[in-house]
């Protein structure tokens, strides 16, 4: 029987390191698909920042519904329209993340892909604020010291660089709160059906959008060759990707893996707007980024060492 138990110990073990393992794979690579998203997004000259917002949010419908039907989740959907608070949750996180995907898609396409990565960079110290402003948790003192930090760091921007940076801290701000809302909707809504949901209310947004740019500049789906459009069209399934990878690792490694892997993705988009794309960054610019890496060192050093500690009490 001691043989039995012990095997069925190791086997277990196993099975949850193989787990975790799996899941750092899936985060990793989720990060990594988003950190040179802004490359794909330049592919699709000449297409401009509203056009491709449109197309991304209909055909991410199409594809979320391939996947309802192939995984055989239909009823999943169904369910959540029996949860009223759920459901209102559901169109919060969508407008928030449409905000989102706006943004960053006109940064990436008006040469600030660089400051599209400080919003990622920043998203982290804006979560640690939303959760004291929102949620009324109390800061640890490393926090409110990385706070202070990168608010000092936006002040070196905004003064010594000569421009606000309303791209980096929308998105922070919009993502941020998306994460705050998709906590509160918890694992009541799995992957998938979340993103259909989402998509599925913004549907009417974009349909408005494609209106509006078909009358006056044109739709370029279809009209600037089949490259083009393949590229366009799949808009739909590549931005989707990571969402799904980064959900089902999310689920498996712990939220400091998590904190740690998160910042592969603005790494990424500031080395693709330096050195691919040659955007500038001055003496100003480099000492805001490097306030903001400061403080993004003290809250992970702080995250790693709470977290070394909670399990040291367990």
């Amino acid at each position: 029987m001691g043989v039995t138990t012990g095997s069925r110990r190791v086997a277990d073990a196993t099975a949850e390191a193989r787990e975790r393992t799996l899941g750092g794979v899936y985060a990793f690579s989720a990060y990594l698909l988003w950190g040179f998203l802004p490359l794909y997004f330049l592919l699709l000259a000449p297409t401009g920042p509203w056009e491709i917002v449109a197309w991304r949010i209909l055909l991410s419908l199409v594809f979320c519904a391939l996947l309802l039907t192939v995984t055989r989740t239909w009823p999943r959907l169904a369910a959540i329209f029996r949860q009223p608070r759920v459901l209102g949750l559901t169109v919060i996180a969508g407008l928030l993340i449409y905000v989102n995907w706006q943004v960053f898609i006109y940064g990436a396409l008006s040469d600030q892909v660089i400051e599209t990565s400080l919003g990622y960079f920043i998203n982290p110290i804006a979560t640690v604020l939303l959760a004291v402003l929102v949620l009324h948790e109390r800061l640890r003192p490393t926090q409110w010291v990385a706070i202070g930090i990168a608010a000092a760091a936006v002040a070196v921007i905004v003064i010594g660089y000569g421009a606000f940076p309303w791209i980096a801290l929308t998105l922070a701000a919009s993502f941020g709160v998306y994460g705050l809302v998709k906590k509160k909707v918890g694992p009541s809504v799995d992957a998938v059906s979340g993103l259909t949901l989402e998509t599925m209310w913004l549907t009417p947004i974009a349909v408005v959008v494609l209106a509006i740019v078909g009358s006056t500049e044109g739709l370029t789906m279809g009209s600037s060759g089949w490259q083009h459009t393949v590229l366009l069209s799949l808009t739909g399934v590549i931005p989707a990707v990571p969402l799904l990878l980064f959900a089902s690792g999310a689920r498996r490694v712990s939220l400091t893996t998590i904190g740690l892997l998160q910042f592969v993705a603005p790494i990424l988009q500031f080395l693709i707007g330096w050195l691919v794309l040659g955007e500038p960054m001055p003496l100003e610019r480099w000492i805001g980024f490097g306030l903001v890496w400061v403080a993004l060192m003290v809250l992970t050093v702080d995250s790693v060492l709470h977290a070394r500690r909670s399990r040291a009490g367990a």
